[in-house]
């Protein structure tokens, strides 16, 4: 990999990959394994050893977010978050960080827990809680219930942690329109800075694929789909959390940096088992597997799998695709900056018929979609592919 440019040395945000789940949910397909029998520490260790090294290649003195996510980091014990995170501060430039977060599993936070994590400067917690319905969440493999999701945010209250985010899946597998409403409006009863709302997508390789082929689950129509987004956009505009990319919605000045660093296509180190990064004009992607994961850091070399270096096409492909989801789109004066192009010049064949569509709006500033255009996202991002030069 080449030197990074200054500018990217100045600061790059870091994502952090624990892999361990204490249950294994039907739908995801994310990189997890069973935490049973794991050689847990052992990866903890690889996981620094990791960061070290590529912080060796990459210094960088501001690491502006982080976030550990998974797999359930909170899987780990309070001993093992300890030593990751001393780890973490230890390697990173920490003092810079404006936003810390983890991502929890209601039911796995312990007080003992909550205090590392405190004690760590973590100041976000992410909460995949999906629905309030219990037989819902059995059906979709989730091991927690609702009441710990009432007994968690108990505990965080306690503790006083009040900048937590929590995720919810809709058009899940039987979800009637009146399930979904009290699942909006038990989410909404919490008050909290931050919500993020994503319909089912399914996944190959996954329980749910398996069942549906087999003719054993039914997911709600196309039009219920529609109309369940629909109300919770509305549901959230009228509790103050405005939406501010496709799927998120927060209380001004709580949503979340580390996602925004994704949608504003800036560098990012990806650490950790199958973990992703993005440095220089240059995607890489980690070993999945543990053990092929932990190998190389034996040798001192980096985890890599693959790596694809980004023509100046493809970084443009993807700051529209990733920036026309934040509700504010694609700020024309960033855009000249980083490509020496005007964006408007780029795509002078398509803008007026987006526009006339009612799919689009440019002004002085920026361009974006308009609410028909977020609906229908990625026909419209499909439009922003450049013909090859």
């Amino acid at each position: 990999m080449k030197e990074l440019n200054n500018h990217h040395r100045r600061s790059t945000s870091a994502y952090i990959h624990i892999p361990f789940c204490e249950h294994i949910c039907y739908y995801c397909d994310f990189n997890k394994v069973f935490l049973e029998g794991q050689p847990v520490d052992e990866y903890i260790e690889s996981l620094l050893k990791e960061i070290r090294l590529t912080l060796e290649q990459y210094p960088t003195a501001i690491s502006e977010t982080i976030y550990i996510g998974g797999g359930t980091p909170t899987s780990l014990t309070a001993k093992q978050l300890d030593v990751l995170l001393t780890g973490v501060h230890r390697y990173l430039p920490t003092a810079t960080t404006k936003e810390f977060t983890v991502e929890a599993n209601p039911g796995d936070l312990t007080s003992e827990k909550l205090e590392v994590l405190k004690a760590h400067g973590v100041n976000r917690l992410s909460m995949g809680v999906q629905t309030f319905d219990d037989r819902l969440l059995k059906k979709i493999g989730r091991k927690h219930s609702a009441q710990d999701v009432y007994d968690t945010i108990k505990l965080l209250e306690k503790k006083q942690f009040d900048n937590v985010s929590i995720d919810l899946i809709y058009a899940l597998p039987g979800q009637t329109l009146e399930s979904f409403r009290d699942t909006l409006n038990q989410a909404l009863a919490f008050d909290l800075p931050h919500y993020s709302m994503y319909s089912l997508i399914l996944e190959n390789k996954t329980m749910f694929m398996n069942w549906i082929r087999q003719g054993r689950l039914e997911l709600p129509s196309q039009e219920i789909e529609t109309q369940m987004f629909a109300e919770a956009m509305e549901a959230m505009e009228k509790s103050g959390h405005h939406q501010y990319e496709i799927s998120n919605f927060a209380r001004p000045g709580k949503e979340s940096m580390h996602n925004l660093v994704y949608w504003n296509n800036e560098n990012y180190f990806g650490f950790g088992a199958g973990a992703s990064g993005y440095l220089g004009n240059q995607r890489y992607k980690n070993l999945g597997p543990i053990q092929h994961y932990m190998k190389p850091l034996k040798e001192n070399q980096r985890p890599i799998v693959e790596t694809e270096e980004l023509t100046l096409q493809n970084q443009i492909e993807e700051e529209m695709f990733l920036g026309l989801r934040k509700l504010e789109g694609v700020s024309l004066a960033n855009f000249k900056e980083k490509f020496k192009k005007e964006l408007t010049e780029v795509y002078a064949k398509i803008l007026p018929d987006l526009e006339a569509e009612g799919l689009a709006v440019v002004d002085e500033k920026r361009l974006r979609l308009t609410s028909k255009g977020l609906f229908v996202g990625n026909d419209v991002f499909e439009k922003f592919l450049l013909e090859k030069e």
